[in-house]
């Protein structure tokens, strides 16, 4: 079965922040997304792709504006060989079965048709489609992709599940397992942590797991970010819980605020550079000493486009992870442009943090 989602209303399009908003609601009622569509009011295409689309089973959801909610509805009762009634003040195909709060479900042969009226600013109504496919992530540290592909595809066979790899950044590997129709997800996971001892994380959210894990055991986060620029910060505090376990951090562009906020001495500023091994790992522990934290990371780099050399190309970032009784930095090279190296010294930065102490984490 399909799952599609279509945004119709230019609104929506323009609307970045609203449109991701969306597609978060979206993303948690869905196992999965196969496409996205976007189609402007006047777009006749919209009826040829509804007809398309329902001609197979599928799951789809149809984001509306107050302007197109009601063509819409027309256009379904067309596809779908039904009249438009007044419900609610709101004129829907007759056949939908489901109304609550601007949000319809409509069934058609094998599909579920979910109509939602998005207004921009205000709460999404409910997503009305329950995806009842079983499935589940786990995230595996320290393995290469072969590898990990070789060790887990047999053992998948065995508890009839199939398996999607993604390598996020180097040694971490985000698995999402679909479940057959004798297929066994909890098996399969136990199954995975005792072949893969110390390595595997069983979360469909990272950084939920951490905030979690630190909260039970009261312990603190603080960050000092140079290239990053708070993204380290916000990867933890998009989700909630996160002020329980997160201090602060500092973003220290320049080596005044390197010097001034985070104690980094002059003398190192002067003879490596701001990306430096040896800058962020002052940095880590003026982020530790200021905060009295338990964990501290530091990140600085050449993002990019510009600012590289010949030494130290776009790409190059140091990242040094720091517990009471450990630290460890490191010199990377990432590729692509300036927001995809942010994103990537962000997660190897998380990565580092979950090895700086595997027996809170993978135990």
């Amino acid at each position: 079965m399909k799952r599609d989602v279509i945004f119709v209303g230019n609104r929506l399009i323009l609307n970045e922040a609203y449109e991701r908003y969306i597609l978060r609601n979206i993303k948690s009622k869905l196992a999965s997304i196969d496409s996205i569509s976007y189609f402007d009011e006047s777009d006749k295409d919209l009826f040829l792709h509804l007809d398309g689309l329902l001609k197979h089973e599928s799951k789809l959801i149809i984001i509306t504006t107050k302007s197109t909610f009601t063509i819409v509805g027309k256009l379904l009762s067309t596809v779908t060989a039904d009249n438009q009634v007044l419900k609610d003040n709101m004129l829907i195909p007759s056949r939908a079965n489901i109304l609550e709060n601007g949000s319809y479900l409509l069934n058609h042969n094998s599909s579920e048709i979910n109509v939602v009226l998005a207004t921009e600013g205000k709460t999404l109504p409910p997503i009305l489609i329950d995806d009842e496919s079983r499935l589940a992530t786990i995230h595996l540290f320290n393995e290469e992709l072969l590898s990990a592909q070789t060790l887990l595809e047999p053992l998948a066979q065995n508890f009839d599940v199939r398996l999607e790899f993604s390598q996020l950044v180097e040694g971490w590997i985000k698995i999402r397992i679909h479940t057959r129709r004798h297929g066994n997800l909890s098996q399969f996971i136990a199954s995975a942590k005792g072949l893969m001892h110390h390595k595997v994380i069983s979360a469909s959210n990272i950084a939920a797991f951490i905030i979690e894990r630190l909260s039970h055991h009261k312990k603190k986060l603080s960050f000092a970010e140079s290239c990053s620029g708070g993204s380290l910060a916000h990867f933890f505090t998009a989700h909630s819980g996160s002020s329980a376990i997160f201090d602060g951090s500092l973003i220290t562009y320049s080596n005044t605020l390197k010097a001034n906020w985070l104690a980094v001495e002059d003398e190192s500023l002067e003879a490596f550079g701001a990306v430096s091994a040896e800058v962020v790992l002052e940095m880590s522990e003026g982020a530790m000493n200021v905060s009295y934290a338990d964990f501290a990371l530091a990140i600085s780099g050449v993002a990019g486009p510009t600012g590289g050399s010949d030494a130290k190309p776009v790409g190059t970032v140091y990242i040094s992870a720091r517990s009471k009784t450990s630290v460890h930095t490191e010199r990377f090279h990432f590729e692509g442009d300036r927001n995809y190296i942010q994103e990537q010294s962000v997660l190897m930065a998380v990565k580092m943090l979950l090895n700086i102490d595997r027996e809170l984490f993978f135990t």
